[in-house]
């Protein structure tokens, strides 16, 4: 099963390699942040599923609205001319940290 975790991963990189996407600069601390929430998805998601406690549906809309959220907090953050989007650097940041803590000791006792 973990191969087509694998096959599809190849698959995205290839096609995001392929499709050249130009962001302005202004847009990038907000889509950077959106990545950062994603990722952190991620890895909830892969942690949730070590601990058999994975639902699709509340990794979906953890996905998009961590990702928007994020987005818009650091938009909002700009627009009132206040630094927003370091709370969701750090929250997003520390969330990574414990994620692979708990999945690199979920490995570690496993194998």
């Amino acid at each position: 099963m973990w191969w087509i975790t694998l096959l599809c991963l190849a698959l995205g990189l290839f096609i995001g390699y392929q499709l050249p996407i130009f962001l302005p600069a202004s847009m990038v601390q907000y889509v950077s942040i959106g990545v950062l929430a994603a990722l952190d998805s991620v890895l909830g998601g892969i942690r949730a599923f070590m601990e058999d406690s994975f639902d699709t549906t509340i990794f979906i809309t953890g996905f998009f609205t961590n990702s928007l959220l994020a987005s818009a907090l650091a938009y909002f953050g700009d627009k009132l001319g206040l630094e927003l989007y370091l709370a969701a650097v750090v929250v997003f940041g520390v969330r990574l940290f414990q994620n692979m803590g708990i999945i690199r000791r979920y490995l570690l006792k496993k194998y």
